[in-house]
């Protein structure tokens, strides 16, 4: 992760479910095109423009910033360390410690339920 940080992400019942009906073959769930090595860090960015120039991934993190923030209760600090924001200021960093990973579980439920159709008006 950014700087060498761990960033713990919770995954959904129904993303823990894709993943382990997904083949796999070695360590990793995707592969890219050398054997035994992960798929790249570029290769979402090279799909998104082979099937719509312009589209970016960070795109994606706009939209569940835009999402939670318009549509949610999901208290600000616990979005922004979902996206594994840095924290502002030092003051708050030396105190802030958790990874508020619960609450974050909390975040990504809901946004599965979002993009699987659950809370579309």
């Amino acid at each position: 992760m950014k700087a060498g940080k761990e960033h713990r992400v919770p995954l959904s019942g129904r993303a823990v479910g894709i993943l382990e009906a997904l083949p796999r073959e070695g360590e990793f769930v995707f592969m890219g095109g050398r054997a035994g090595k992960p798929l790249s860090n570029m290769a979402l960015l090279e799909l998104m423009r082979g099937m719509r120039p312009g589209f970016v991934p960070h795109g994606f993190r706009s939209s569940f910033r835009d999402w939670a923030a318009e549509r949610t209760d999901h208290a600000s600090e616990v979005v922004e360390m979902a996206l594994a924001h840095a924290i502002p200021t030092k003051v708050e960093a030396a105190y802030r410690r958790g990874d508020l990973f619960e609450k974050r579980r909390r975040v990504f439920a809901d946004w599965t339920d979002y993009c699987a159709g659950a809370d579309h008006d």
